[in-house]
């Protein structure tokens, strides 16, 4: 059973920064994708980022590209989320996710199929 278990967030002033974890369990991830998704209130569910655990392949979205960087540590199975120059509209509970994908490639930006509790990160102006 695939378990992800996020934390690191918190409250931050707009130009802040913070680094999100999640600690992956439950099998090993060779062949797996592992993406940051967030939600704020009132709005869906968005990709943030992902990454393919065999050759650590990235893909972002267009709005926080430049800010935020994934990354993973295989020998842990921890992904990160470094976020810098952190904006109001970044507020959001922050999800993360995995799934298998199996290329080396492409990564997928959606498709994932289990999930994290989430961590709320909030921004203030």
């Amino acid at each position: 059973q695939v378990q992800l278990v996020e934390s690191g967030g918190g409250f931050v002033q707009a130009g802040g920064s913070l680094r999100l974890s999640c600690a992956a369990s439950g099998r090993t991830f060779s062949g797996y994708a592992m993406a940051w998704f967030r939600q704020a209130p009132g709005k869906e569910r968005e990709f943030v980022a992902a990454i393919l655990w065999s050759n650590g392949r990235t893909v972002y979205a267009d709005s926080v590209k430049g800010r935020f960087t994934i990354s993973r540590d295989n020998a842990k199975n921890l992904v990160y989320l470094q976020m810098i120059s952190l904006k109001p509209e970044d507020t959001a509970v922050y999800y993360c996710a995995v799934r298998y994908y199996g290329g080396t490639m492409w990564v997928p930006t959606n498709g994932y199929n289990y999930w994290g509790q989430g961590t709320q990160v909030t921004v203030s102006s």
